[in-house]
């Protein structure tokens, strides 16, 4: 069965996705923007939104009591709107020079875009990232080989993730209905697929394993396939239709997918 035949899109999310195994730029970004603040986050709390345009993320962080102690500690007061906006001015060239170096294509990532178009499907893209954030990406993903066809920045949409805005955006603008025929491939973005009625496949290599991949590659096979078990378990726990280990894996799999009994 031809994947043309259910589906006509697949709207790819980034970091975790497509580049930067594991997820690490925007974490790295996220801890420093904070530590200038004299606030200091953990690696897991950093991850904990991750997916959302990073407005939203900063935000988010500034709401968790630890983080809302240790910024009253040093600035006497809650966090305001003039508060978010300087850290968000800090944040960005923080994230696009992190972005940046960790912009190389996932292994199979270019040959999954190849092998969907040459069955007839249309590739797009989805970020929590802003449009400036995105640039120095978008050029060393293109001169690797990977240029999608749609691409969506937080801040393009009234809403970010996780409503279906970016998705409903994407599909206005290529032409592309109904939901159902579009696939979302996200790290992090689960809910986002889900609440737009997008087969949603979560990618475990991403936020979710929490590794470079330096780190998962220095781990034990036994280590690795705990690590990548406790990711499939946590995307499918989220709602994802179908969980795979990396980018690499989508075609194949969702050709399984297609012609199981019952596969939506």
């Amino acid at each position: 069965m031809s994947l043309k035949e259910r589906f006509d899109l697949v709207i790819f999310d980034w970091a975790g996705t497509m580049v930067d195994f594991g997820c690490e730029a925007p974490v790295r970004a996220l801890i420093e923007a904070f530590a200038a603040e004299r606030v200091s986050l953990d690696e897991a709390l950093a991850r904990r939104d991750m997916g959302k345009a990073k407005i939203d993320h900063v935000r988010a962080l500034l709401a968790y009591p630890e983080v809302q102690a240790q910024w009253r500690a040093h600035h006497a007061s809650a966090a305001g709107a003039d508060d978010v906006a300087r850290i968000m001015q800090r944040l960005e060239p923080l994230m696009r020079e992190h972005a940046a170096r960790a912009s190389t294509l996932i292994e199979g990532a270019r040959a999954t875009v190849e092998r969907l178009r040459a069955q007839g499907l249309k590739v797009a893209s989805s970020t929590g990232y802003t449009r400036e954030m995105m640039r120095p990406v978008l050029a060393r993903a293109a001169e690797q080989g990977y240029s999608p066809e749609h691409l969506v920045c937080s801040g393009e949409t009234p809403v970010g993730r996780p409503s279906p805005l970016m998705i409903y955006k994407a599909c206005a603008e290529l032409g592309v209905w109904p939901l159902s025929r579009v696939v979302k491939v996200d790290d992090a973005g689960i809910a986002e697929g889900r609440a737009a009625g997008a087969f949603t496949v979560g990618v475990a290599s991403g936020n979710a394993l929490a590794l470079s991949l330096e780190a998962f590659q220095a781990l034990t096979p036994a280590a690795r396939a705990a690590a990548l078990g406790r990711a499939r378990d946590a995307l499918a726990a989220a709602g994802a239709d179908l969980v795979i280990d990396s980018v690499a894996d989508l075609v194949p799999a969702l050709e399984r997918a297609s012609v199981q009994p019952g596969s939506r």
